[in-house]
């Protein structure tokens, strides 16, 4: 009974206009006097910050805050793919004839998390990351691998959270939340970089939307409020580290696994 009123709670949570009140007062100047409590209840590491905390004019500019030059070392080799965000490891598995199995109890298909792309047959047989972020982290979304944009989807959609009881209660919520994809081709094959809004985000923003090129770790994007970037490699394309564990913390620049040297064909 419990859990059927927090999930009829959450459904009527999820909706954009509530989503819109919150962002419209965590981008107000009167949301700034939470900033502390805010630091406090979450641990956030403010020192890291590229400002003092008493800069940010509004708690959404606090929150989706740079870091300091050197506060996340980039692991630089060519064959390497980094961490893009700081944030939980949800899943790390193969992609299983374009299904990810058991994503906290759930199986989900590739083409309803890519809408259907043409492009998802590249990844049905590929490897994925679901990297969830806490109000703890760091929420600037860097690139993966030093590529270029092949193409990008908005896809419109709910806001439902992302977080443990989201993933475990709501149904397939990476597949029905907004999602903005990109597809990144590098020297080794191609990757696709999925960021999945959750709830109170009021939007997944592209630092430059025209940019069309980045070295591995470039900013790239950033998220107002917790959420969820879905990594994934093109099939046969890619090793994972195998010290990576389900439920460890990674930062962002922190190697996720190495590309292998020959590209399968097309």
């Amino acid at each position: 009974m419990a859990k059927r009123w927090l999930r009829l709670m959450t459904e009527l949570s999820s909706r954009k206009w509530v989503c819109r009140l919150v962002g419209t007062f965590a981008q107000s100047g009167a949301s700034r006097y939470i900033i502390p409590t805010f630091i406090r209840t979450y641990r956030i590491a403010a020192e890291e910050a590229e400002q003092d905390w008493r800069q940010y004019p509004s708690l959404n500019a606090f929150f989706t805050r740079r870091l300091k030059a050197g506060a996340r070392p980039i692991h630089m080799a060519s064959d390497v793919m980094i961490s893009p965000v700081d944030a939980l490891i949800t899943y790390n598995g193969p992609i299983s004839a374009g299904t990810l199995l058991n994503i906290k109890g759930q199986d989900y298909m590739l083409k309803e998390l890519l809408n259907f792309s043409p492009r998802l047959e590249k990844y049905t047989h590929g490897h994925a990351f679901v990297l969830y972020l806490s109000p703890t982290d760091y929420h600037r979304i860097h690139a993966p691998v030093t590529g270029s944009l092949v193409e990008k989807e908005h896809v419109k959609g709910k806001v439902y959270p992302v977080n443990e009881f989201g993933l475990t209660h709501m149904r397939s919520v990476l597949s029905r939340n907004e999602r903005k994809i990109a597809y990144i081709s590098h020297e080794h094959g191609e990757i696709a970089l999925v960021k999945v809004g959750a709830m109170n985000v009021s939007s997944i923003r592209y630092s430059d939307e025209d940019a069309n090129t980045w070295t591995a770790g470039d900013e790239l994007a950033y998220f107002e409020f917790g959420s969820t970037v879905v990594l994934l490699t093109e099939n046969g394309t890619f090793s994972p580290d195998p010290a990576l564990q389900l439920g460890e913390r990674v930062k962002m620049g922190e190697p996720l696994g190495h590309f292998k040297s020959d590209k399968p064909d097309s």
